[in-house]
């Protein structure tokens, strides 16, 4: 699945939900599916700078595909950011970059989302960028 599909796939599941508190508990939800994040990552060097809350983001890059660990100490941006692994995750750098990430905004998260929290979404979607950027070259 490409990340267009994607990020349609979680507005679809996101849209079934017509209470806002629904949306949000949906969010959680998506944080406890999360794999295990091994904790010799759980390094001030893959925290996130700008998220209200603990974020870790963990490139791995293997055979040209470009994947992550994320954690945080957080159930809502442990939520955002498994997501946001999801849609980005398993892909070659050029895609991620090729990629249009206004897309994300028909998630219509603002509606879910404090500004603080709306911040640290925009601070993980940054790293993922820069990660793409990183071995975009290799």
């Amino acid at each position: 699945m490409n990340i267009e599909e994607k990020i349609l796939l979680y507005k679809e599941e996101l849209d079934y939900f017509e209470d806002k508190m629904d949306k949000y508990k949906y969010l959680l939800e998506q944080g406890k599916k999360a794999d295990k994040f091994p904790e010799e990552y759980r390094k001030e060097a893959f925290l996130v700078s700008g998220c209200q809350a603990q974020v870790w983001l963990v490139p791995l890059f293997k055979n040209g595909i470009l994947d992550f660990y994320s954690d945080s100490d957080a159930f809502i941006s442990k939520g955002m950011v498994t997501i946001l692994c999801d849609i980005y995750g398993n892909k070659k750098p050029n895609e991620i970059m090729e990629s249009n990430f206004e897309k994300l905004n028909i998630l219509d998260l603002d509606n879910i989302l404090t500004p603080s929290r709306r911040n640290g979404v925009h601070s993980m979607l940054n790293y993922i960028k820069k990660y793409a950027e990183d071995y975009k070259k290799n």
